[in-house]
């Protein structure tokens, strides 16, 4: 009789997951902020869950550092000071510009046309959201073709944390030219087998990223110091 009913860990685990991933997903994308303050109570009602998954997901997201949790004051998304940002942006272009070195000896032609079809994707939308879903396609397309799993998750450690940043900045236009010269420079890299100019160029493209970034950070505590 009883057979069809889930373990109630199991449920728990579900809904753990779901809350987890719908607040992640606010935060890559932006719409939770960093060091907007996250209320259990608040996000429970939304997601219609009681506060016992919320709060598991939100010590779940503070092990990824999208989260931090503050003794006595609740959760708030991650916020990172200036110099902490220049770090991740660095190490995001020693790392990313091996994975591209390595990507040149192991992508085939299929790959490239792939790589190929999502920059023109990226040529025609306006659409923020896609942009960035396409954008992320376009590197995790790089990355998959090399077979290092460690040196991946901590690429993706990386691009997760500094995501709600790359955001803030990638909302103008001239960000996204430039962003885009940067992607078509490394995808000819790749089609030219050339390692060091693919290694070279994304970590060019990662700087002007860092340097965007820092203009939109500076600007919003120079904000805040005003008002």
């Amino acid at each position: 009789m009883n057979d069809w009913v889930l373990n109630t860990n199991d449920v728990l685990k579900t809904r753990e997951r779901f809350v987890t991933d719908q607040l992640r997903e606010a935060i890559l994308r932006g719409y939770l902020k960093p060091g907007q303050k996250l209320d259990q109570g608040e996000i429970a009602d939304l997601l219609n869950v009681s506060r016992s998954p919320v709060r598991e997901a939100l010590r779940t997201l503070a092990a990824e550092e999208l989260v931090r949790m503050f003794p006595h004051r609740g959760a708030a998304v991650a916020e990172f000071s200036r110099e902490e940002l220049e770090e991740i942006y660095f190490l995001r272009g020693t790392l990313e510009g091996m994975a591209v070195r390595l990507a040149v000896t192991k992508i085939d032609d299929t790959r490239i046309a792939e790589l190929r079809a999502i920059l023109e994707k990226l040529d025609q939308t306006s659409d923020l959201d896609r942009w960035l879903d396409f954008n992320r396609e376009f590197h995790n397309t790089i990355y998959q073709a090399i077979n290092r799993p460690r040196l991946i998750s901590l690429i993706q450690h990386l691009r997760n944390i500094s995501a709600p940043y790359t955001r803030q900045y990638i909302a103008s236009p001239e960000f996204k030219k430039v962003t885009q010269e940067g992607h078509w420079h490394i995808l000819q890299a790749l089609i030219d087998r050339d390692g060091a100019r693919a290694q070279e160029e994304t970590q060019q493209h990662l700087k002007v990223l860092c340097d965007g970034v820092l203009v939109c950070v500076d600007s919003i505590l120079n904000s805040s110091s005003d008002s």
